[in-house]
């Protein structure tokens, strides 16, 4: 198991019914794409990777349970990773979801 299959669940919950949504296995975790825009993903350890506007993200760093995401050692402008200790409760798991959500519905569709 690469991704953390309870939180890939807990995030399908939160997303259900929203229109173009995907999923797609990569980075080792499962990508939740709304119109071809990653959104967040289930990492392993249950670490969940969020998309959001850079200009925002930095704002919501808590140098603990929030943190940029690295990839290869290089942070990556607009993307948060969120440990599981942030994702407790239900509420905390839809407000980093509804961040990320809210962010692509920014985008044009793919």
């Amino acid at each position: 198991m690469a991704y953390d299959e309870v939180l890939a669940q807990r995030i399908h919950d939160v997303l259900d019914g929203e229109p173009g949504l995907t999923t797609k296995k990569m980075f080792g975790g499962l990508g939740f794409m709304l119109d071809g825009h990653m959104a967040v993903a289930a990492g392993s350890g249950g670490a969940l990777m969020v998309r959001v506007d850079p200009a925002d993200g930095e704002a919501w760093i808590d140098g603990g349970a929030v943190a940029p995401m690295e990839m290869r050692g290089r942070e990556m402008s607009g993307w948060l990773l969120v440990d599981r200790s942030a994702l407790a409760t239900e509420e905390q798991i839809g407000l980093w979801v509804g961040r990320g959500a809210a962010f692509v519905r920014t985008l044009p569709p793919k």
